[in-house]
């Protein structure tokens, strides 16, 4: 499991949730649409405290975190989350990786 986000996309969230302090952000796969990883499924965020933490990761001041329960969403993948200037939103890539 990999995880990166970039100093523009974490930005974002900062000022997305910025009434939320201390910030924890949860990411979590949601079933709609047809997801580009896993099918059926694409990835949402929302605005929580960690609890059963199974990844996370602190920047800029937010935790960003996934819960034990959905650690298999991201199994195998390298998720990368980046600011997209044009669309003014966050951009989800996935790449999987190969467990030799």
């Amino acid at each position: 499991m990999f995880i990166s986000i970039d100093e523009k996309a974490a930005s974002w969230f900062t000022k997305e949730f910025e009434n939320s302090y201390p910030i924890g952000i949860r990411l979590y796969p949601q079933y709609a649409g047809f997801g580009e990883k896993n099918k059926g499924f694409s990835l949402a965020f929302s605005a929580e405290q960690p609890a059963n933490v199974g990844y996370a990761q602190k920047m800029n001041g937010i935790t960003f975190y996934v819960d034990g329960n959905d650690t298999w969403f991201f199994e195998e993948t390298e998720t990368y989350l980046s600011f997209n200037e044009d669309m003014k939103e966050i951009q989800i890539s996935f790449r999987e990786t190969c467990v030799h």
